[in-house]
């Protein structure tokens, strides 16, 4: 859909959607697929390694120890599943998840699958050793072969891609710099003073929230819960019996949650040569302003901490990472995501390190925000805006 010119020579359009990560390409694509006039803005270009979005690893799983999640996890595997059938293309590999460590409670998950019908598997360390004899466990483990991982860069292009098939126009290199209501509507303004206008805009700026929120209106800004960005740390650790360079088949995505350290990891996907498990300690980083202040370095002493944590847990991996990046978590203080707004703007930030599974129902539910048309779950409403 092109964009019309008012008088005074800035672009016109109905929705703008700020940000082209993974929640934020779902929403334009749901708008413009709803009929809506949509433009989509990003900063630089759509999953770009500065924000939360970019490479190919990211975990979809059902474990969580609240009914209300699992119970939409599987909302957004039918999501994921018409994703996946109208891209085209595969973004979910699957692979199974396991859950372990007494922390992470195990049969309490199990529970909570049985209730939303979710396939699982509860079993003794022992057992679970004898089939995944590349991590050592030392609790009762929750086996659930539905889970996978996404392939974050992809589906954020093929969210794009669909949304400008149904008409929505996508600006790269669009930083915003404010959003400003000036009685017609809002104008969106770019860092280098373009201006486009909507009836009303999503913002879905991710690590970059913080620096934008001032510049909302304080109706906004007001309700919306304290933010902490914090910059994640992730490494890639060989297999031990990766000799011949090709994958190793069989490796799950894991949580481990114990006293001393909770980490997660996955198979590394195209971003490291598929050679081995991407493993990080979660929310190990330190915490920054904003996403503006991310200097992609590594902390030596989290660094010691993982590959300790390797050594001792993951004998099926050589303890010396060949490869380490660095991505952006944007934490509320309940890890609950926001999907709310007022005076025409909605703020979507599924934080927390925990989004990227919910990609495509997140869409649906911030589209459903943004006109109107539905509710979102109480639990993402902004304290002390009226349903």
């Amino acid at each position: 859909m092109m964009d019309e010119a008012d008088e005074e020579g800035a672009s016109v359009t109905t929705y703008v959607v700020v940000g082209a990560g993974l929640a934020g390409a779902a929403t334009a694509w749901e708008l413009a697929r709803r009929g809506h006039g949509v433009t989509l803005v990003e900063r630089t270009t759509p999953a770009n390694e500065h924000g939360s979005s970019h490479g190919s690893a990211r975990i979809f799983r059902y474990g969580y120890p609240d009914p209300f999640w699992t119970g939409l996890v599987v909302q957004a595997r039918d999501a994921w599943d018409e994703l996946e059938a109208l891209a085209g293309q595969r973004l979910i590999t699957p692979t199974g998840s396991l859950d372990h460590g007494a922390d992470r409670r195990p049969d309490h998950l199990a529970t909570v699958m049985a209730g939303a019908g979710v396939e699982h598997e509860l079993m003794s360390a022992a057992a679970a050793a004898e089939r995944w004899p590349g991590i050592a466990f030392d609790s009762d483990v929750l086996w659930h072969p539905g889970a996978g991982v996404i392939d974050a860069e992809s589906s954020v292009l093929a969210m794009a891609r669909l949304a400008a098939e149904a008409g929505a126009t996508v600006l790269t290199d669009w930083p915003v710099a404010q959003v400003v209501p000036d009685g017609r509507g809002l104008r969106v303004v770019s860092e280098a003073g373009a201006e486009l206008r909507a009836d009303h805009v999503v913002v879905s700026a991710g690590g970059w929230l913080p620096d934008l929120l001032p510049t909302l209106p304080e109706a906004l800004v007001r309700r919306v819960p304290r933010l902490e960005v914090r910059k994640e740390q992730a490494y890639h650790f060989p297999y031990v019996d990766d000799a011949s360079g090709l994958p190793v088949d069989g490796w799950p995505t894991f949580i481990h949650k114990i006293p001393e350290i909770q980490v997660y990891g996955l198979p590394g996907g195209r971003d490291a040569g598929f050679r081995g498990q991407k493993v990080a300690e979660y929310n190990g980083g330190p915490a920054i302003p904003s996403a503006a202040h991310s200097d992609g370095r590594i902390d030596p002493a989290n660094r010691e901490r993982v590959v300790a944590y390797v050594r001792q847990h993951l004998p099926g991996l050589v303890p010396e990472p060949y490869a380490e990046t660095t991505c952006l978590f944007t934490n509320t203080p309940d890890e609950n995501f926001v999907i709310d707004g007022v005076a025409g703007i909605t703020i979507l930030s599924p934080c927390s390190g925990h989004g990227a599974k919910f990609a495509p129902l997140l869409g649906r539910l911030a589209a459903d925000a943004a006109t109107g048309a539905a509710a979102v779950p109480p639990a993402f409403r902004l304290a002390g805006v009226a349903a």
